[in-house]
């Protein structure tokens, strides 16, 4: 026996000797944890999900946007994602992570978890989420809060180019708290719109619909960009957004693919369903444009790759192929109505679409999973209904609604919302950040 073993088995012995059985029994689990009986294939595949949704906020979302704005604004829009990235991953430990996903007192957890695993107290490399007792307990809080970062995000493209940044970092945080978790514990954490049989395998209403919302509502409050309707408010650089598209198109598979929650044939169902929605998407978009507008566009060729990701989020893993085409053709033309007809209709300032791309996409998406979900792919898929869909809709848009209408007011008597009329019209580049792009 070497030196080195002859001391690990002393220590061993005498470890054990000094124990005492309650200090050798396993520590009790949380009401939402089961024991880890590691997969190792599922482990190495959320690995792999998990940077990949993480990179659809940064850099994915971030040059998505920034290409949208006018120049003096895309380091803004940049620095937005970038502050809705650190705010929440912070938030999800804290406390987030614990009302998502943690069990509450039975009179609020079909609203919202409970606070045990504040801090991740409780969270050991020995525990798992009893949803997916296959993966180590904080794999799967790294792979949920990637989903928590970039749903506020989203709602930055409805404000763009107008709110404080002051007002953005407490909106990001108090929107996440208020709004967000919420959302998620009712339809993923075990809350009341799971238990109806409401179907969202990645996040249409959880992530885009509740997004969609509040940016609609964002839009309403702090009211259009100076010279809105007026002015040349033209991308300055479709080139960034393009890259970004692509980055969001490459990260999506693990947003979808990923909640399989494991690596085997339904992640690969919802993987080739998502890039199957997004390409169908696209040409239904060009091809209203083009009808429309007698030209296709660039921007209309990635909005449309985008709102394809976006409808077929919900409905991933529970339709076949045939399902996520239909999905995808029809989201586009839907985007298209709602980012460019509606919008001029009813004249509303969204700046960069959050409302008519996610907002849109996602009730399509929803509503149509309860159309085309079928057991073939997915057992859960059984009883699925369209008045299903959106009844859990109805109550994400409403709690969305409501809720960002109350984090807007606390903002609004706060760190106040907007830039001055003189900061806007300068670029909120300079004026915010002190920074610009030459």
């Amino acid at each position: 026996m070497t030196r080195t073993a002859a001391l690990s088995a002393i220590a061993v012995a005498g470890a054990a000797s000094l124990a005492s059985p309650a200090l050798a029994a396993a520590p009790a689990l949380l009401a939402h944890q089961a024991p880890l009986v590691i997969d190792n294939a599922a482990t190495a595949w959320i690995l792999t999900s998990t940077a990949l949704v993480l990179l659809m906020t940064l850099p994915g979302l971030a040059l998505f946007y920034g290409g949208m704005v006018r120049k003096k604004n895309i380091i803004s829009v940049i620095a937005q994602s970038a502050a809705a990235f650190a705010i929440v991953s912070v938030l999800w430990f804290l406390v987030g992570y614990s009302l998502s996903f943690g069990k509450g007192p039975d009179a609020v957890n079909g609203l919202v978890g409970g606070v045990q695993a504040a801090f991740l107290n409780g969270v050991t490399m020995e525990t798992a989420h009893s949803l997916l007792p296959g993966l180590p307990e904080l794999l799967f809080v790294s792979f949920q809060m990637t989903f928590a970062i970039i749903t506020p995000a989203l709602i930055a493209g409805a404000f763009a180019e107008r709110m404080k940044f002051s007002a953005s970092l407490l909106f990001f945080a108090l929107w996440h708290l208020i709004v967000y978790a919420p959302i998620c514990h009712q339809v993923w954490g075990g809350g009341y719109l799971g238990s109806l049989g409401v179907l969202d395998f990645a996040g249409g209403a959880v992530v885009h619909v509740n997004a969609g919302v509040a940016g609609l509502v964002c839009a309403l409050v702090l009211g259009p960009r100076h010279g809105f309707g007026r002015d040349n408010m033209a991308p300055a650089n479709l080139v960034y957004s393009a890259i970004g598209t692509g980055l969001l198109l490459v990260g999506w598979i693990g947003f979808n693919a990923g909640s399989a929650g494991a690596a085997d044939a339904l992640a690969a169902t919802a993987a080739f369903n998502t890039i199957l929605a997004a390409g169908a998407a696209a040409l239904g978009w060009m091809t209203v444009e083009w009808f429309d507008r007698k030209r296709p566009t660039l921007l209309g060729l990635l909005s449309g790759v985008v709102g394809g990701l976006v409808a077929i989020t919900p409905a991933a893993g529970f339709v076949d192929p045939k399902g996520a085409f239909f999905i995808g053709l029809i989201a586009g033309p839907a985007c298209y109505a709602g980012a460019v007809w509606l919008k001029h209709a009813l004249k509303y300032d969204d700046s960069l679409d959050a409302f008519g791309v996610h907002g849109i996409g996602g009730i399509v998406g929803a509503l149509l999973t309860g159309v085309f979900a079928t057991t073939s792919i997915n057992a859960l898929s059984e009883g699925a209904t369209v008045w299903k869909q959106a009844l859990g809709l109805g109550g994400a848009i409403v709690w969305s609604a409501v809720g960002t209408f109350v984090v807007l007011m606390i903002c609004k008597f706060t760190t106040g919302l907007r830039v001055t009329r003189d900061e806007e019209v300068e670029g909120l580049d300079y004026t915010q950040h002190g920074e610009a792009i030459h």
